[in-house]
């Protein structure tokens, strides 16, 4: 019996990001909130909406679905994304 080994690493390597800088606060921010669509998504990310608008003064929070949740983030979407001030992406069963 033979066992192969795989390399993950693309032979390329990635390149290199700046981490955007954190916000000081979320006072008046708007966050966007990515869901993978699964139905246990929608609960949690109802409870956590509420805590960010009250115990944080979150002004606006955008909640938008994925069209398929086993692929990466449609580029429409991500477009959206550069309007807000955070995000946050989620999973559920």
């Amino acid at each position: 019996m033979t066992i192969t080994v795989l390399d993950p690493t693309h032979e390329t390597g990635a390149s290199g990001f700046q981490p955007a800088d954190r916000l000081t606060s979320l006072q008046g921010a708007t966050v966007g909130i990515v869901s993978n669509g699964k139905k246990g998504t929608k609960p949690f990310f109802d409870a956590f909406e509420r805590e960010l608008r009250q115990s944080h003064g979150v002004a606006e929070v955008v909640r938008l679905t994925k069209a398929n949740y086993s692929a990466p983030v449609e580029r429409e979407l991500l477009d959206k994304a550069q309007k807000w001030n955070a995000l946050v992406a989620g999973i559920g069963d």
